[in-house]
């Protein structure tokens, strides 16, 4: 089965998306002949087992149509999968997949989550969405859901009620798991500066928990807009937690797992995720997580390996908590709790599995 995965960007800025098409291509090119279009980038991540074709931005968008239908009669696909909405590549992309008789599968990303949705609505969601991204999501042979809150939102929609969930998945047998538990007084954020993730919430809390932190580090690891990263440093000063708070950049490959490993306890208080592969990546080093049920992560709850809060200061507070009370012992149970956790639902081998099965189905559909 030849297979073509179309993204904006494999930059390493762009967050989740990037990594999720990183992991993805690992195992999906072992089972099939997997192609990535996309755009050249100033920092593109290297991707296995696929070829990668730049193609001219969507702005020159005829250039970019020629060369699109072109590499389209070289490789001629089985399934055209785009990934993400809002950006118009995703949609001409789409559009002219169709138009030669490729079966289309959708994966927003969360991109068509409510809290996405309500930012900038009238400005710019009503305008795509008259223009192209209602039809693109319509028109789609199958949307790809990556939790099952994500379709119950998709299904509110109302546009496309053919949807499949698969969940996103990493190399956990690649991830060292942390050799002990004992505290480092280390408190981990780490994924894209961005308003969406609820930093000003875990500033506000440990605001509210100064004293009880007075020996630990609040790392806030991760690249974004630096008028963005200047307002968070401002507030941590405001709040007179500045020498709790350490902002790190972005951080990669061994010291990105070495932060993983040496934190205590990792937090993402989101307001909304389809997934967050940052926090089935701290599971897997056996981390303890928090983070909000802005995500998909109930299993913190019932597997008993972290918090799943409401979104705020308080429950943020109030988790955080709950952790500084707990042992050694405790902490190790809910670290390896996590891994197993992670072991059997959220492996890149079962989800690349899963996508190609949903792959046979898209191509048999009438």
């Amino acid at each position: 089965m030849k297979v073509i995965h179309y993204i904006p960007t494999i930059d390493r800025n762009w967050g989740g998306t990037t990594a999720y098409m990183q992991l993805l291509a690992n195992e999906l090119g072992k089972l099939t002949e997997l192609h990535i279009f996309t755009h050249a980038s100033e920092n593109p991540v290297a991707i296995q087992n696929c070829q990668i074709h730049n193609l001219p931005s969507w702005k020159h968008w005829r250039a970019m149509k020629q060369e699109f239908k072109q590499q389209i009669k070289a490789i001629q696909p089985d399934v055209f999968h785009v990934n993400g909405c809002w950006t118009p590549g995703c949609a001409l992309t789409q559009k002219w997949a169709q138009e030669m008789g490729i079966k289309v599968v959708l994966t927003p990303h969360g991109m068509l989550e409510p809290w996405i949705l309500e930012r900038h609505y009238w400005t710019r969601k009503v305008p795509a969405l008259l223009l192209y991204q209602k039809a693109a999501v319509r028109n789609a042979d199958y949307l790809h859901a990556t939790a099952d809150s994500e379709k119950v939102n998709l299904q509110k929609l109302g546009y496309n009620n053919r949807i499949e969930v698969i969940s996103n998945g990493i190399e956990v047998e690649n991830i060292a798991l942390k050799k002990d538990w004992k505290r480092k007084k280390r408190i981990l954020f780490l994924s894209r500066i961005h308003v969406k993730k609820g930093i000003e919430f875990l500033l506000e809390a440990t605001a509210l928990l100064k004293d009880k932190l007075e020996d630990y580090v609040i790392e806030i690891a991760g690249e974004g807009d630096k008028e963005y990263i200047a307002q968070l440093k401002q507030k941590a000063k405001e709040l007179q937690i500045e020498s709790l708070v350490l902002f790190c950049g972005g951080v990669y490959g061994d010291q990105k797992w070495k932060l993983f490993q040496e934190a205590d306890v990792f937090i993402l208080p989101t307001f909304s995720e389809n997934f967050g592969i940052v926090v089935a990546e701290a599971l897997a080093c056996g981390t303890p997580v928090i983070t909000t049920k802005g995500t998909p992560w109930e299993d913190l709850e019932t597997t008993h390996c972290g918090w799943w809060t409401e979104i705020g200061t308080q429950p943020t507070a109030d988790a955080l908590s709950k952790f500084l009370q707990l042992s050694v012992e405790v902490l190790e149970a809910m670290g390896r709790k996590g891994r197993e956790l992670v072991e059997e639902k959220y492996s890149s081998r079962k989800m690349a599995k899963e996508m190609t099965e949903l792959y046979h189905k898209v191509c048999t559909k009438k």
